[in-house]
This record gives C-alpha cells, structure tokens and sequence, in this order.
C-alpha cells in the first residue's frame, strides 16, 4: 500500500487525504467496490456501485502528466458505461493547477454541478474543505441525481467509520450537501 500511498500524499494537500488506516479500512473492507488502479503513469483511486464510479484520487505522475494519459484513463473508466463523479478543488490564485485541473475536466466532458453546495470539516487536517462536484455520464442525468449520490459517497467513503479512525463523529451528511437552488436540480447532463 505505502507506495501508491506515499505518491498521493506527496501531491494531495492535508485537507484532502484520509489517513493510511482510513484506506486501510476501505480497501479491506469494501473491497469489491473501493479499489484502485496503480498504473505507472498513474493512480486511481475510486468508489464503483451499480449505475456510478466515484474517483476518491487521481494523480498522473509527473513525467507524464501533458502527454494524454489522464484522459486515456478516464476513457478507460468511461467504458464502463457508469455516470462518473468526482470533486475538484475550485480554481484559486494560491494553487495555479487548479487551474489547470479544471480545464482537464472539461476537456474531458465533466460538467460541473453548480447547484449541489459541498463543504465538509476534514477528519484529519481538521480544516474546512471546499469542493466543485463535476459529473460525466452516458446517459442523461439531474444534478439531484448527482447529489444523491454524492449523499451516500460521503456516507460510504468519506465518512466510513469515522468515529472508529478519527475519534470523533463525522459531520452529518445533510451539513455538508445540499441544493444551492432547487430549480437547479432539475437540470439535465447529458
């Protein structure tokens, strides 16, 4: 595990990183459906259930990032025929590839779900996390679709056993999702 690991957290700031123990569990636990794809040009970390795939992490390393293959691996994921729904840091002066992350999921045809808001205490930095949710799917789906999906993500992934790992209860999911506008919800993604 340490090296995967070890290459996310060399990458991804405190406040969006679960513990070794956390992925630990997950993986152990959850194995059928928490998995991730270790490649050497990449890792993936993601979440699959009937009708989606959540990506917990994505990193392309660093010598190949530029050259195609993060959109060659969420095409291999695309494949799958599963809505695909991930969070993404908002763009910010103080990290310029934020930027640059953003563009990459547009490129890829993810829409970003302007109506679900998303703000969470982090289990470990303890800082509050700001996330855009973006969504790509085969088929046509709402942005409450989304966001009831993202209900049982935060549930099944972020929040799993956090009083058992952490210490402490984890925020209520309905603290930390909800509609910014209802008649938003009903928009379409194709």
């Amino acid at each position: 595990m340490s090296n995967w690991y070890n290459k996310l957290m060399e990458y991804f700031p405190e406040r969006e990183m679960k513990s070794k123990e956390h992925f630990e569990k997950l993986l152990q636990e959850k194995q059928e459906i928490y998995q991730i794809m270790d490649d050497p040009d990449y890792i993936i970390v993601y979440f699959e259930q009937l009708d989606y795939i959540f990506i917990d992490y994505m990193l392309v390393k660093g010598n190949t990032r530029g050259k195609g293959v993060g959109s060659t691996a969420l095409n291999e994921i695309k494949k799958k025929g599963k809505a695909i729904i991930l969070e993404v840091e908002p763009i910010t002066f103080e990290d310029p590839d934020s930027e640059k992350r953003v563009r990459f999921y547009h490129r890829n045809d993810f829409l970003k779900m302007d109506s679900i808001g998303y703000e969470r205490i982090h289990m470990v930095s303890n800082e509050l996390n700001i996330m855009d949710i973006y969504c790509w799917s085969p088929e046509c789906v709402t942005e409450q679709w989304v966001l009831d999906r993202m209900k049982k993500i935060y549930t099944d992934v972020h929040a799993f056993q956090g009083k058992e790992i952490y210490g402490r209860d984890p925020q209520p999911v309905s603290d930390v999702l909800w509609l910014r506008e209802s008649l938003e919800a009903s928009k379409i993604i194709v």
